[in-house]
């Protein structure tokens, strides 16, 4: 009997099963977080179940690359454990998914057996001391040698830092004036062989996320020609499919950990009980617990558009659009709804052992990594400028009307987006924009999830929902704040001098 002889229900339920034995019955995932790392035979465990077989290809033993799978696997894991849930989206997005499409066939097997068999795990080293969002002058180089390929260099905030027996090295080529080629070119390396054996320099004191290794990694290696990732086109192109792939996997992330923060926040506002009636019954909290509501209907409608159009056979390096906007959005939204759980929750949300404070700092980081909300929303709004600019179309609601992505969801926005742009905007306004678009397009995902059968009353609130908060922004965005940081401020502003 092979996995895919399970049908993926029985598969998902069996793992929840195991995850809810292991994590409240065996152990207590409340204690467990608190800690660095998980126990070796905890993990072990956990692994042994298979759930990274989604994203290995079926002719390899796997599941088959299935995107609905993949994002199944990662809600149910951060609706236990949102580390959990990261280690394996790292494990699928950054390293199986680009070794099933751009490794050599003749390397593809032997990794897969030992992820299937051997509990193995893998990660992506793109980010370096010096260079974080600015990949492209990365600095770790790549020489080719008679028999393959030497690789130095420092990355550092590496997902799974000594922990993972299989890395992705990103580099650049060594030129013979000594200069590094414009391209990025990809490697992998098996950490149980020496001479590919990545050198850990420190671990990092990570301020959530304690299940997660971080780090500071030393490169000096060897692999072979057979370990280089062969790109479609350019390597830069290659980096960006695997970079908005990742992105458009968070929405399985971001699934379990907000139904967790909403479950927990009905379950607390019903049950606890001030003067003669229960929280519920307040009228702020009924908007606290709908806005987490619109964030479990957006990331649910993510969660559908991604598993259409993200699966690797799909080229993804000019979705930036889409992928930015399922990155960005959907990490708000989880970052909100664990700050507004432990609001609801009072003094007991206020500590790591809670599930609420746990969730804050575990996940304010997703809105920094694989590039920071700010940045994205801002290159969103350039691409929609850009391309108003280039169809000589000046007022925004005409032309969100004609483009696909958001010719319905605009129709409930034309009030607020019935404004030309006329000129250059700053980047802080462009920011402002990119967050009013992105919230767009989240609506046409929830339209396009209500017409299958997703119940319209959450549809409806949803909506609701998102033009007060497309109303807000438009404030914002209107409002003329061109204020610059003041240099040598402590000179006459000292409060104690004026009392």
């Amino acid at each position: 009997m092979t996995l895919t002889d399970i049908k993926f229900s029985e598969f998902l339920k069996d793992f929840e099963k195991t995850l809810k034995y292991l994590f409240h019955e065996k152990e207590d995932i409340n204690k467990l977080s608190l800690n660095r790392g998980l126990p070796p035979e905890l993990l072990n465990q956990i692994l042994a179940e298979r759930p990274l077989s989604v994203a290995i290809p079926e002719e390899y033993g796997g599941r088959g690359s299935i995107v609905k799978e993949c994002l199944g696997i990662l809600a149910a894991a951060s609706y236990e454990s949102l580390p959990l849930s990261l280690t394996f989206g790292i494990n699928i997005a950054l390293f199986l998914e680009p070794v099933s499409k751009y490794a050599d066939d003749s390397v593809k097997q032997g990794i897969f057996s030992r992820f299937l068999e051997n509990q193995n795990m893998g990660g992506l080293m793109i980010t370096e001391p010096d260079y974080g969002s600015d990949a492209l002058n990365m600095k770790t180089m790549h020489q080719e040698e008679a028999d393959g390929y030497r690789i130095k260099g420092t990355k550092h905030w590496q997902g799974l830092t000594g922990l993972a027996d299989f890395w992705i090295i990103a580099a650049r080529k060594t030129l013979d004036n000594g200069e590094l080629g414009r391209d990025i070119d990809f490697f992998i390396s098996d950490n149980s062989i020496n001479e590919q054996k990545v050198v850990v320099e420190e671990l990092y004191d990570n301020a959530g996320l304690y299940m997660i290794p971080y780090g500071l990694n030393k490169l000096d290696l060897k692999v072979p020609a057979s370990y280089r990732l062969h790109p479609e086109t350019t390597g830069i192109k290659m980096m960006l499919d695997i970079l908005h792939r990742s992105r458009m996997q968070f929405p399985g992330m971001g699934m379990g950990f907000i139904k967790r923060m909403l479950d927990e926040a009905m379950a607390h506002c019903t049950n606890r009980i001030v003067g003669n009636g229960n929280l519920m019954a307040i009228d702020q909290v009924q908007y606290s617990i709908s806005r987490m509501q619109s964030a479990y209907t957006i990331c649910s409608a993510m969660c559908a558009k991604s598993s259409e159009i993200s699966g690797i056979t799909h080229n993804l390096a000019t979705e930036g659009m889409e992928a930015n906007t399922m990155k960005a959005v959907v990490t708000d939204l989880m970052q909100e709804c664990s700050q507004l759980l432990v609001q609801l929750s009072g003094a007991n949300g206020y500590r790591i052992s809670h599930i609420g404070g746990r969730g804050i700092m575990d996940s304010r980081p997703f809105q920094i990594f694989e590039g920071s909300n700010e940045m994205l929303y801002a290159q969103i709004a350039e691409m929609i400028t850009r391309s108003m600019k280039k169809q000589k179309q000046l007022n925004l609601f005409d032309f969100l009307k004609e483009l696909s992505l958001t010719s319905e969801a605009c129709l409930h926005f034309k009030d607020d987006l019935s404004f030309t742009i006329s000129q250059a905007l700053s980047q802080r306004k462009l920011v402002d924009l990119g967050k009013i678009l992105a919230r767009i397009i989240c609506v046409s995902y929830v339209l396009d999830l209500g017409k299958k059968g997703f119940r319209n009353d959450l549809v409806q609130n949803c909506i609701d929902t998102v033009r007060h908060e497309v109303a807000a922004l438009m404030c914002s965005f209107k409002f003329e704040n061109n204020v610059q940081v003041i240099e040598g401020y402590t000179e006459q502003s000292s409060w104690l001098k004026f009392v």
